[in-house]
């Protein structure tokens, strides 16, 4: 079956209604609607995936049952093998679907579990390939240079009733199979082979991978590489081979492949979750993917003499034994007369709603750190919206605490950043 007719993508705040398009809303065969529903549900009670923030169930006059993406972007496949893929609203006048491909895959590449942090993106397909096939196709590139640096051998305990007697007899299990088979002999020996837990575990996933994916290079990708892994068993056990993995000196170079098999054949991603029909669920909060985009920035920019500190706790609300209502700024620069506290916010802001939209818990938060910390400056960072007008929007209390709003243009992060901190210190 083709891409188009099993891929559906949303941005952000957009949705999904059950077989009919109505009033923006993307329909979904009612299957696949229904299969969707079951995992919001399944993940309704878990405190871990914030559900609220991830996907939301409603129904709309008019319409009906709405499912519609939060702040959660990713993908997530069902075992039919559709695929559905969210991306961040990222604003800029005529930003194609490639180019927010581009930039969301830059910004993950931030976060520090992610298996691809040293792959050039501008050499990905984003145009043509959607993000499941963007991560399949970083998978075969990362087995590619495995294959390149070496499959490792390893020796393996064997028991086995053989033609010929190597190794050792194993006397209860020959007098079992061969006392009337005399020409046989039940043995243990260690066999010296590419077979081992590693190599099980990257064919395993290599299957699994040409199996799904929708893309002819990367299936033609994926046959091509399985040809080196002809040595070598699918695993039979994934929890078991993963336990018996051993990355050392001698394997380092297997570390990303694994990883890349941890997502794919066990779902690990940057936060777990559960649904009885969907395969492969990999959905980032672009809270934290933007923190740590921002912050990546920053140490990029920064030189020396400016220290950084992520999620300081070095002060409470309150002068107490147990640290009650401890701070935790997302990012505090010092140098030798200065200090400067930011938060980032993944939040579009707006010229026409309330004080832009911004919390006024968030300004709060600001107040109390300003304090705290005796800052020189508070800055609150949000992503470019179009709907704002003003370059920055500062507020200053009557005891002197300024907190500053400025806003990131993602399509040129370093120049946004660079601006925002030559008015910093």
């Amino acid at each position: 079956m083709s891409t188009s007719n099993k891929l559906y993508t949303i941005t952000e705040y957009k949705g999904f209604t059950c077989e009919k398009d109505l009033y923006g809303y993307k329909a979904l065969p009612e299957k696949t609607f229904k299969a969707l529903e079951s995992f919001i549900l399944a993940n309704n009670n878990d405190a871990e995936t914030e559900v609220v923030e991830l996907l939301s169930l409603s129904v709309r006059r008019n319409i009906g049952k709405v499912i519609t993406a939060k702040n959660y972007v990713g993908l997530i496949t069902m075992d039919d093998g559709t695929v559905i893929e969210i991306l961040p609203k990222i604003v800029g006048g005529d930003i194609t679907e490639a180019e927010t491909k581009r930039i969301f895959l830059e910004m993950l590449k931030t976060l520090r579990d992610v298996p691809f942090k040293d792959f050039n993106v501008s050499h990905l397909h984003t145009e043509r390939l959607n993000i499941y096939e963007i991560f399949i196709k970083m998978f075969l590139d990362e087995v590619t240079v495995l294959i390149k640096q070496g499959l490792k051998s390893a020796y393996t305990p064997i028991e086995r009733n053989e033609r010929f007697y190597k190794g050792k007899l194993i006397a209860s299990q020959n007098i079992k199979f061969n006392l009337v088979n005399k020409e046989r002999f039940f043995v243990h020996y260690d066999d010296f082979s590419i077979n081992r837990p590693e190599n099980r575990l990257i064919k395993s996933t290599l299957y699994l991978l040409l199996k799904s994916t929708r893309d002819m290079k990367n299936r033609q990708y994926a046959m091509r590489l399985l040809t080196f892994f002809e040595g070598v068993e699918c695993s039979a056990n994934y929890d078991v081979d993963f336990s018996k993995c051993i990355i050392d000196r001698n394997m380092n170079h297997y570390s990303k492949a694994l990883s890349w098999c941890r997502v794919f054949l066990q779902g690990n991603s940057f936060t777990a979750f559960k649904g009885s029909e969907v395969a492969l669920a990999l959905l980032f909060p672009m809270e934290k993917v933007f923190e740590s985009f921002v912050l990546a920035k920053l140490r990029k920019i920064i030189g020396g003499g400016i220290s950084i500190r992520k999620q300081d706790t070095r002060y409470s609300l309150f002068n107490s034994p147990n640290r009650a209502f401890l701070l935790r700024p997302d990012i505090v620069l010092e140098s030798n007369d200065h200090t400067i506290i930011m938060d980032t916010k993944w939040k579009l802001l707006s010229d026409n709603v309330r004080n832009y939209g911004i919390s006024q818990s968030d300004m709060y938060q600001m107040y109390a750190y300003s304090k705290k910390y005796e800052a020189d400056s508070v800055v609150l960072l949000y992503p470019k919206s179009e709907n704002i007008s003003k370059n920055d929007i500062t507020y200053t209390s009557d005891d002197k605490v300024k907190v500053t709003v400025s806003f990131i243009d993602l399509r040129n992060a370093d120049d946004s950043i660079s601006l925002i901190l030559s008015k910093v210190f």
